[in-house]
C-alpha cells in the first residue's frame, strides 16, 4: 500500500470499529499510578485476574511507590498472586518504585514532565518493562500520543494487509503514528477498540461473519 491509502485504511478503521463498539474508556483505574501497576501487572496475564491483585494492593493500603518499596518482597508477592508469574512481578514492581523514587522522589508529575521520547528510553532501562508495557504507562497513566502495539495490533493490521515484512515494534508502532494525528484521545480509544475487535471476531481462529471490517480484510477475501 502506497502511504496515502495506509492513512485512509486507518481513518476507516477507526471510525468503523467506534461506530460497532463505541468508545471504550481505558483505562480502567482511578489514578495513574494504578494505571503503572495494572500495566506491569497485566503482562501474560488476563485483566480480571490484575484486578483481584489490585485490589490485594488496595486492601493491604500498599497502592503506592513507598508502601511498595517498605514492603517485604514475599508479601507483595502474595497479595498479587492472582495475576500470575507473582514472584516476577513482585520483583518488577519493586524495580518500577525504587526507580521512581530516586529519579523522581517518588512524584509521577516530575516523572512525565520529561520529553517522552526520553522518558520512554529510561523506562525501557527499567527492569521488567518492555516496549508494550512502557507504551502503556506513557499513553495511559502519562496523556502522552503514543500508540501501543500489542499482539492483537498486529494480528489485525497482518489480516487486513496494511504490514510489511518487518515483524519489529517499531515497524508496527510507525505504521499507527506517522498515518494518524498524535492525538492521545484517539490513540487511546483506537488501541482498545483493536483489543476489543481482537477478543470479540479477530481471534487466532478468526470469528469473520461478525468482524466489522470484514469488506476491508484481505484476509477474509483470500479466504
Amino acid at each position: 500500500m502506497v502511504e496515502k491509502s495506509v492513512k485512509i485504511v486507518l481513518k476507516q478503521v477507526f471510525r468503523r470499529l467506534m461506530a460497532y463498539y463505541g468508545p471504550q474508556q481505558w483505562w480502567p483505574a482511578e489514578e495513574p499510578f494504578e494505571v503503572i501497576i495494572g500495566a506491569i501487572l497485566t503482562q501474560s496475564a488476563a485483566w480480571t485476574n490484575v484486578e483481584k491483585a489490585i485490589a490485594n494492593l488496595k486492601s493491604a493500603g500498599v497502592l503506592s511507590a513507598q508502601a511498595l518499596r517498605q514492603l517485604p518482597l514475599n508479601e507483595l508477592a502474595a497479595l498479587i498472586r492472582p495475576s500470575g508469574y507473582y514472584n516476577a512481578k513482585a520483583l518488577k514492581l519493586k524495580a518500577f518504585a525504587d526507580w521512581l523514587a530516586e529519579n523522581f522522589s517518588g512524584d509521577l508529575d516530575r516523572m512525565f514532565a520529561l520529553e517522552t521520547g526520553i522518558l520512554r528510553r529510561e523506562l525501557l532501562a527499567v527492569h521488567g518493562i518492555g516496549e508494550e508495557t512502557a507504551d502503556s504507562i506513557l499513553l495511559y497513566a502519562g496523556n502522552k500520543p503514543v500508540f501501543v502495539i500489542d499482539a492483537y495490533t498486529r494480528r489485525i493490521t497482518d489480516r487486513l494487509g496494511i504490514a510489511q515484512d518487518d515483524s519489529s515494534y517499531t515497524h508496527y508502532q510507525r505504521l499507527f503514528m506517522e498515518n494518524l494525528p498524535p492525538d492521545v484521545k484517539m490513540f487511546n480509544e483506537y488501541h482498545a477498540l483493536l483489543v476489543q475487535l481482537g477478543k470479540d471476531a479477530c481471534r487466532k481462529r478468526p470469528r469473520c461473519e461478525r468482524c466489522c471490517l470484514g469488506e476491508m480484510c484481505t484476509s477474509k477475501a483470500s479466504g
